[in-house]
């Protein structure tokens, strides 16, 4: 997992992008983004890949209801900003999929403004300032 951005490798940010592509749910909580990926419990492993490549993001499950059993992954907040959305600009756009670009620039239209502030404040933290 070396050499790209955030230590993904070019294969492991190209298999992120398909799996938010072809999985992925593009949304929020009505205070702040997130991105959601569900999977049968089958694919544990893709699972805890991405959360050894994000670890501040969330793993949830396996659930086991309605005949279904699946692992819920999401990533938001910092997490969100600082690690995923960098790994997604430039790269999911209409040329891979024009569905998923759109999903994902609703998104970033919708929390435009929280994602500025925490980006204001990722940038104030690794210059060593105080947020507060």
């Amino acid at each position: 997992m070396a050499g790209a951005m955030n230590g993904l490798s070019d294969f492991d940010r190209g298999l992120l992008v398909g799996l938010l592509v072809g999985e992925g749910s593009f949304g929020g909580d009505g205070k702040q983004p997130q991105i959601t990926l569900r999977m049968h419990v089958r694919h544990e492993a893709i699972f805890r890949w991405l959360q050894k490549c994000f670890p501040d993001s969330r793993l949830y499950g396996p659930y086991h209801h309605g005949g279904r059993s699946y692992f819920q992954w999401m990533a938001r907040g910092t997490t969100l900003v600082r690690d995923v959305l960098p790994l997604l600009d430039g790269v999911l756009d209409e040329r891979i999929d024009a569905h998923a670009a759109q999903r994902l620039r609703d998104m970033c239209d919708r929390y435009a403004s929280y994602i500025e502030r925490e980006r204001e404040r990722i940038r104030v933290l690794s210059r060593g300032g105080d947020t507060t």
